[in-house]
């Protein structure tokens, strides 16, 4: 009864089928309850009804099903507590009670009463109190999934758990603040099997031990990001070369990007992100061929943004915000054609024109190089990046009007030029983008009449404040704006005739703010 589409109650007359060994369920659309009667299944070894919209609690009947190897009905609304009996059910192979709502803590004796335990999986539920320290007896266990739940205190050693291939300890209250929160992952040096870590989103703090350099070759993810973990990122990190997803943003790790991270050839997100990193990016970053999301934004690097990025060809997100980088934007990681999410430059101190490579950029979505020290034009090559949504170059010093071939950014939702030295008029052709629901043109050079259709009908979308020779296309009201001054309507009439020729035609002029105060 597998993968249909069974809908409505689960009968309780299947509970007269005591010679019954196998009940699946699994992946319909079941409601309503469990039914007790299950408790009478007296041979029954595999009960599987994970993945429906059951609701109610585990009846504690099930508890007696002595026979029992594999449960799951992970993936429902199950509420309550997880009876006690289920806990001694010394044949079980397979307990899934993951994606649910059930409350309590596990049991002291939890790997003892479960001697053959594979695979223990209660993720996304409300489950409180400690990590049973006899876990580390389940000696056959392969996954364990304790993630998003309310578990709290320290993690005890999984010395003996050789068969490990799968921890998920993530969003939890796990961990004091403190040194020696993180011991625990020196007792994993010796499992060689291991492929997943994941302790993110936790109270975890202290150094980030050495020993996390030589857990497992195997390792393919290693997650622990948003904690308070100190120290340096371990030099000896190269020697996960097997290493797919490096997650460590969100802590306070200080100190460089290890050289021997060019070894990690497998590599494709590593993500630093919200800490305290110094140093320059390292050359050698552009070994990493296989990287698809690159992000060390808010940290405090420093030097150039290295060519040899160019060499990362999968590359989808660049993200290099907040740090302290200087030079010009090499044009190899413009010409990288697959950045097609998001490149971001912005509050750096990059300087020199935007090269023209730009145009490579043909599937990108967001760019943001806002608050750098950009010049020159605002490049034609723009044209090309006909599907970006977001276009961030505010706070740099470029020059010149929008030129008409950028008419193209029809799928624009947001576009930033503001606080730079851009003058002309508005184009006209802005109010052709259908998408745009936010535009800033603030404190530029910006001249003439603003546009009265499109974005420019919603006062809350647009800000054109700083430009001193604007006028028209918004409601006074909405802006608290006065009409055009009188040598933009007719030079030889009276101040008196303007104002009456400025109300009948709607014609205003923006009050400038203070640019300190912007």
């Amino acid at each position: 009864m597998r993968g249909n589409q069974l809908r409505g109650e689960i009968p309780a007359s299947l509970g007269l089928l005591s010679n019954m060994k196998t009940l699946s369920f699994a992946i319909n659309r079941l409601r309503g309850g469990i039914p007790p009667s299950f408790g009478n299944l007296s041979s029954l070894e595999v009960l599987d009804l994970r993945t429906n919209a059951l609701s109610g609690v585990i009846p504690g009947d099930i508890g007696r099903l002595t026979n029992l190897s594999y449960f799951s009905v992970g993936e429902n609304t199950i509420s309550g507590i997880i009876p006690v009996g289920m806990f001694n059910l010394s044949n079980i192979r397979i307990f899934n009670i993951g994606g649910n709502n059930i409350q309590g803590t596990l049991p002291s004796n939890l790997a003892i009463t479960m001697p053959f335990i594979a695979f223990f999986s209660v993720w996304e539920n409300q489950l409180s109190g400690k990590i049973p320290i006899s876990i580390s007896n389940a000696s056959n266990l392969n996954v364990l999934q304790l993630h998003m739940n309310r578990l709290i205190g320290n993690v005890p050693s999984f010395e003996k758990l050789d068969k490990l291939s799968i921890l998920l300890l993530g969003a939890n209250h796990l961990g004091k603040r403190t040194e020696g929160d993180l011991n625990f992952l020196c007792s994993l040096v010796n499992n060689t099997k291991l492929e997943t870590l994941d302790i993110r989103t936790n109270n975890f703090g202290g150094v980030l031990p050495e020993c996390i350099s030589n857990i497992s070759s195997s390792l393919q993810f290693l997650e622990i990001e948003n904690n308070k973990i100190l120290g340096r990122i371990p030099d000896g990190i190269g020697n996960l070369i097997n290493l797919e997803v490096l997650q460590v943003s969100q802590n306070q790790l200080s100190g460089p990007i290890p050289l021997n991270t060019e070894r990690i050839q497998k590599l494709n997100t590593f993500d630093a992100r919200y800490n305290f990193l110094t140093g320059t990016i390292p050359y050698s970053i552009g070994n990493l061929t296989g990287l698809m999301f690159l992000a060390l934004g808010v940290n405090n690097f420093r030097g150039n943004i290295p060519s040899s990025l160019g060499n990362c060809k999968d590359l989808l997100v660049l993200g290099l915000s907040y740090n302290n980088l200087s030079g010009s934007i090499p044009p190899q990681v413009l010409g990288l054609s697959s950045l097609s999410i998001l490149l971001n430059l912005s509050s750096n101190y990059l300087t020199g024109e935007l090269p023209v490579e730009v145009e490579n950029l043909k599937n990108l979505g967001d760019l943001d190089f806002s608050k750098n020290k950009l010049s020159g034009l605002l490049p034609k090559s723009l044209v090309s990046c006909v599907r970006l949504e977001r276009l961030f170059l505010g706070g740099n010093l470029f020059e010149g009007p929008i030129h008409s071939s950028l008419s193209s950014l029809r799928g624009l939702v947001e576009l930033d030029i503001s606080e730079n030295n851009l003058s002309g008029g508005v184009p006209e052709f802005l109010v052709n983008f259908g998408a745009l629901k936010y535009i800033n043109l603030s404190f530029n050079n910006f001249e003439g009449v603003i546009p009265s259709g499109g974005v420019f009908k919603n006062a809350s979308a647009v800000f054109v404040e700083g430009n001193n020779k604007l006028c028209g296309g918004i409601p006074a009201s909405d802006f608290g704006i006065v009409y055009c001054s009188h040598h933009l309507v007719q030079k030889e009439e009276s101040a008196a005739t303007d104002i009456n020729f400025c109300r009948k035609f709607s014609f205003m002029v923006i009050i400038p703010k203070d640019p300190k105060g912007y």
